[in-house]
């Protein structure tokens, strides 16, 4: 279930081993981003998921949108 969260709850996740995604396409991930997140972009998130990400820890998935 999606939640929104803040920056300091962000790092409190981050700080209990939580991996952080980011789903953007990999032009705009690729200048900037969080440090630490794994790229996966939303459109191959389901196919990439299963093998890139541990589903014993938890997931915080980010996307920036400028619309």
């Amino acid at each position: 279930m999606a939640t929104e969260i803040w920056l300091d709850q962000l790092l409190e996740l981050i700080d209990r081993d939580a991996q952080v995604v980011e789903v953007l396409p990999a032009d705009d991930y690729a200048p900037v981003h969080l440090p630490g997140a794994v790229n996966l972009p939303l459109r191959q998130l389901d196919a990439q998921a299963v093998t890139v990400l541990d589903r014993g820890r938890p997931i915080v998935v980010y996307c920036w949108d400028s619309l």
